[in-house]
């Protein structure tokens, strides 16, 4: 049974609904209204159908004249005419009120009336029947099956006669052995002959007596033992024994001392007097002579213009109908630029294997680049080509369309507004950084506290990972060199960041929840809690990141990511979104809100990892890390992505 059937243009106004189930009309405007922000704006219709809350909805989209029709139904509910339902809807509809549409344009659907109830039920009807009038799958006969094709013969067994598959096996494996030993193995001594009489078939040992089946089995029992004789001997043990027990390594510019290596002690929480101020090169340090303090620069790219290089990718993809003779390849090539012609799915599907192929070479995740193709099909099948243009030039600028507004956030994530927001209620902004192991949050941790401290916000890092050796190390040292940039000299002798830290081997949602309330006490602008690299199918570091989540209710929480993977992506960000809704014990569980990008500087044009991470989360990509100084943060820009993600 259907919820809702509705038909609107691409700009909003409602032609025709139909509501098959008594309520309010927001039961049905609230659904669709979700579909219009999550996929039709977001370029997201790779898929035709989509989920919320309780209802699956599928689309189709007529881009002739501008059309969506859209059908609700519950998804516990499974309906095999739905798709049959709404290609004869969308078939009905258009030779309906084509005239109308083509002859009054956008005046005919703003005074137009649509009558189309009786049509619609009528085909609703057809479509029920033609489901319900499928026979089902008959059940094979005994002739059909395979089994009625054996003999009796070939299913009796001999007592005692082995399969002949495996025989042949054994004597396959048994002649292979043989030939290498002949190979490898030298010519051996001398040894007393045996008498050995040919092997007895399992059928002819029945014959034979008692007596003479335990004769062979004595002369193949010699036998055996006289083969294991040969081989000890070609082998022999060395007459050196190993000396048992272990001695400790001593390492020539080792020490004795632990002691003199032990820096656990070195800082207390909240207080640097201990910790030696380092001095450094702030060029060094900095890398950008050139900066300017406090502002969080774009991505940039340079970009060129269109050549004939460019195009040279997504060449020879119309190259069916490319030589016709005389002039009826003249007018062929006028008709084809003039824009007389709709673009066909046959036209676009050269173009879009060409297209996909790029993707993935670029690093896009495989499922992504198939799913973004299949959006641009959808978009452009129907629509009629502008005047001197062609079918690779109009593909190509509708997916740059597309991949941009995937790029562009539905919801930007501004930092500094937020923490100035969490200042006037007296309170500090937490960020929680998650991860697989090794994509780098500690570094790009530091690089946003250098940020944050440029802006003149005072920071607090707790080290929540405690399972990963040396990872508190890092952040004191990262902490001491931020304090040599920033001295509390230069900030009114207020100490601009902190650690936080309690050992190894704690919880890390306890630390986390110490290092908020230290925060709050000794008034902090921004809390950055760092967690241990985990890996998405490890469940219970999982179950750990998500209790930390849940008892902590950080105010951002940022995945980090490396630029460098492609595929995994994907599997990363889903596992670990699911994982944390899986886990956490909230009705509404929190999920990740932003992504920060690090490693960009190693990876050239190849930045579809960009593109995958944004579009399997719909998530803002809030940070991009661009090299190893503290300055190499970036803000992304998705004309600069899209640009190096198109090129050739």
């Amino acid at each position: 049974m259907l919820d809702f059937f509705t038909i609107f243009s691409k700009g909003g106004l409602v032609l025709w609904c139909f509501q098959g189930v008594r309520g309010p009309a927001a039961a049905c405007t609230a659904p669709v209204n979700a579909l219009i922000r999550s996929v039709l704006l977001q370029e997201r219709g790779g898929s035709n159908s989509f989920t919320h809350e309780a209802l699956t909805l599928k689309y189709k989209l007529d881009n002739q004249f501008e059309l969506v029709f859209v059908v609700g139904f519950q998804k516990i509910l499974t309906l095999t005419y739905v798709d049959k339902l709404i290609d004869d809807v969308h078939k009905e509809f258009r030779d309906k009120y084509r005239n109308e549409f083509q002859q009054k344009g956008t005046l005919g659907i703003l005074n137009g009336t649509f009558d189309f109830k009786e049509d619609f039920l009528r085909l609703l009807r057809e479509a029920e029947e033609s489901s319900k009038a499928r026979a089902p799958t008959a059940m094979k006969t005994f002739e059909q099956s395979a089994k009625s094709q054996k003999t009796v013969k070939s299913m009796i067994e001999t007592r005692g006669e082995k399969p002949k598959e495996k025989t042949k096996n054994k004597k396959s494996k048994g002649s292979k052995k043989e030939a290498l030993g002949s190979e490898a193995a030298p010519a051996p001594k001398a040894t007393p002959a045996v008498k050995q009489d040919p092997p007895v078939a399992a059928g002819d040992r029945e014959e034979l007596t008692k007596d003479e089946i335990v004769q062979k089995n004595r002369q193949e029992f010699f036998r055996k033992c006289l083969k294991g004789g040969e081989k000890s001997n070609k082998s022999p043990k060395p007459d050196a024994q190993k000396d048992k027990g272990k001695k400790p390594r001593v390492w020539d510019l080792g020490n004795s001392n632990a002691k003199v290596l032990d820096y656990s002690n070195s800082t207390t929480n909240g207080n640097t007097d201990t910790c030696p101020m380092e001095e450094y090169d702030p060029d060094m340090v900095l890398g950008d002579s050139n900066r300017e303090p406090g502002r969080l620069r774009d991505l940039e790219y340079e970009s060129e213009e269109e050549t004939e290089e460019e195009e040279k990718v997504f060449q020879n993809c119309s190259g069916a109908s490319a030589k016709k003779g005389g002039l009826g390849g003249m007018f062929g090539m006028l008709k084809g630029l003039v824009g007389s012609k709709s673009v066909t799915r046959d036209d676009m599907d050269p173009v879009l294997e060409k297209m996909k192929d790029h993707l993935i070479a670029k690093n896009v995740a495989a499922e992504i680049a198939v799913q973004l193709c299949e959006s641009v099909a959808k978009k452009l099948e129907g629509k009629v080509m502008g005047t001197f243009t062609t079918v690779t030039s109009t593909v190509k600028q509708a997916l740059q369309e597309s991949l941009v507004q995937i790029l562009q956030p539905q919801r930007r994530v501004d930092v500094l507004r937020a923490v100035m927001e969490a200042q006037r209620h007296r309170r500090p902004y937490v960020i929680t950084f998650c991860g697989v192991n090794g994509v780098g949050k500690s570094t790009n941790l530091a690089k946003i506290s250098f940020w944050l401290i440029e802006n003149g916000f005072s920071v607090l890092i707790a080290a929540c990972d405690t399972f990963r050796a040396g990872a508190v190390e890092q952040l004191r040292t990262h902490t001491r060199r931020l304090n040599a940039l920033h001295p509390p000299e230069s900030h009114s002798g207020h100490t601009m960041v902190q650690l936080y830290e309690k050992g190894y081997g704690k919880d890390a949602a306890g630390i986390a929840m110490e290092a908020i309330l230290y925060a709050r006490n000794q008034g902090f602008d921004v809390v950055l809690v760092d967690t241990a690299g985990r890996m998405q199918d490890n469940a219970p570091l999982m179950t750990a990141l998500a209790k930390l989540i849940a008892v902590n209710t950080p105010d951002l929480v940022l995945f980090v990511g490396e630029a460098l993977v492609g595929n995994e992506a994907v599997d990363q960000l889903v596992k670990f979104n699911k994982a944390l809704a899986d886990h956490s014990m909230a009705q509404t569980p929190r999920l990740i809100d932003g992504i920060v990008l690090t490693k960009f500087d190693t990876i050239d044009d190849k930045v579809g990892a960009a593109i995958s991470m944004t579009y399997i989360t719909s998530k803002p990509i809030v940070f991009v890390g661009t090299g190893q100084t503290y300055c190499d943060l970036r803000s992304l820009n998705a004309k600069a992505v899209v640009a190096a993600l198109m090129k050739a």
